[in-house]
């Protein structure tokens, strides 16, 4: 009987000889360690013993080891003893995590029981599925929002991105889609988030229902950076996990634009220069290898939700522009219909789903793009209608559109704690295109 590989590691590191280094200088946030032998990826101890803090060896010279720490250098002398622990970071996967809230490097915050042997622990790094072992991305996965499931339909597999400034309710939309969604599991990385919002995203949004099918992996704006950057690929492993058990697992993010800034605080502590706007090269490297990850299996699927912060709602900022790039989609969300209290406020003119006619039967994709076509024409003609320059029977579309956009504005509107199935929507949009 074969031992698996994580346990084969952890006796192969025990049963190494401990050499120990010790610590010869600190700067900004990287460390060197003089007198030991380690591969980059693996994990250091600092004063093992005492207040041990873990660090991951981010480069190697012949007598030195450059490394990142995963915790504050608060304490941190020259001289400080050093262990080696000879493997990188391991993350548990398991069902036990179903309800849990983790911190960046998958350890239990929620004052909950150990998770102990319930769980099985992999390596944080992992192979990106085969682009030829890939299923084609061909069921629709529902949200249970109405303007989502009909206008902007995901498929299971599919990686979409939802591109907002701050403040417009791209944290309410994603509750909303963890609580209507018929995904098996869902897995949520809140990344470099407030610290106040973070337990009214965990009580007030998402609640116990929310949680029953739920991992929640935290890391907040004040942890290392290193810490906000890995919480994203433990988040993104912990969902790889549950797919290869099979599970079609929702995968949310908020926000992919966090993971990026910390990208960028690393790669610039590590020396790389500054190029697009300030971010260095590795970051333009990382996102792929991140999204990538996400998508249809040999068996299972990850739908891939992540969250992108514009700056200044410019949505042609470096970050959104390689998102959208790389991504199977997007969902606009706007200030100007959250300030007007039109929730949630998904522009669904700039929203785009690349798989939609694939996963939606051409009837109902007929409706979906008549709605999109009486939206439009009547944004064509919003302020000629505003100044009282539009004459009724000018144009028959236009007049058809101003005639259903009460009927339009009341279906795109959904209170924030309201699901609606699929069937229902469908019908509902159905009436409004038909008259029936």
């Amino acid at each position: 009987m074969s031992v698996p590989s994580t346990l084969m590691t952890r006796a192969r590191a025990a049963a190494r000889p401990q050499v120990t280094g010790s610590v010869s200088g600190a700067m900004g946030l990287t460390m060197t360690v003089d007198g030991l032998s380690a591969a980059v990826g693996d994990l250091v101890e600092i004063n093992p013993g005492e207040r041990a803090l873990l660090a991951e060896v981010v480069a190697v010279g012949r007598e030195r080891l450059t490394c990142m720490p995963l915790g504050t250098l608060s304490g941190i002398h020259a001289g400080a003893p050093v262990r080696a622990t000879g493997m990188p970071l391991q993350v548990p996967v398991g069902e036990a995590l179903l309800g849990r809230v983790l911190d960046g490097l998958g350890r239990p915050v929620d004052g909950g029981p150990p998770l102990g042997s319930r769980v099985s622990y992999v390596d944080l790094a992992s192979e990106t599925p085969h682009v030829l072992s890939r299923t084609r991305v061909d069921r629709p996965l529902t949200f249970g929002v109405r303007a989502l499931d009909t206008l902007v339909p995901c498929g299971k597999g599919q990686r979409l991105g939802i591109f907002a400034g701050s403040g417009v309710g791209k944290s309410s939309l994603l509750a909303q889609i963890t609580r209507g969604t018929d995904a098996d599991v869902r897995v949520i990385g809140l990344i470099g988030e407030r610290g106040r919002e973070v337990r009214e995203f965990l009580e007030e949004n998402l609640g116990p229902e929310g949680m029953a099918r739920t991992v929640v992996v935290v890391a907040t704006s004040d942890e290392p950076p290193l810490v906000r950057l890995k919480a994203a690929f433990v988040a993104t492993r912990i969902a790889e996990a549950f797919r290869d058990q099979g599970r079609d697992v929702l995968l949310l993010m908020d926000s992919i634009t966090r993971t990026a800034m910390a990208q960028r605080e690393v790669g610039l502590s590590a020396g790389e220069p500054p190029a697009t706007r300030g971010y260095p090269p590795s970051v333009f490297a990382m996102m792929p290898q991140l999204l990538e990850k996400a998508g249809t299996g040999v068996t299972g699927s990850i739908t891939g939700l992540y969250t992108v912060l514009v700056e200044g709602d410019d949505h042609n900022e470096p970050i959104a522009d390689t998102a959208r790039s790389i991504l199977d989609g997007h969902i606009v969300l706007t200030r100007k219909l959250a300030t007007v209290g039109h929730f949630p406020s998904i522009d669904v003119l700039e929203s785009v789903s690349r798989v939609a006619s694939a996963v939606v039967p051409p009837q109902q994709m007929a409706d979906a793009r008549e709605v999109r076509r009486l939206m439009g024409a009547l944004r064509d003609v919003k302020e000629l209608i505003e100044i009282g320059a539009y004459q009724t029977g000018t144009d028959a579309l236009v007049d058809r559109a101003r005639q259903l956009a009460p009927a339009i504005e009341s279906f795109l509107q959904q209170p924030m704690g309201e699901s609606t199935p699929p069937a229902e929507s469908w019908a509902w949009l159905q009436r409004i295109v038909r008259g029936a």
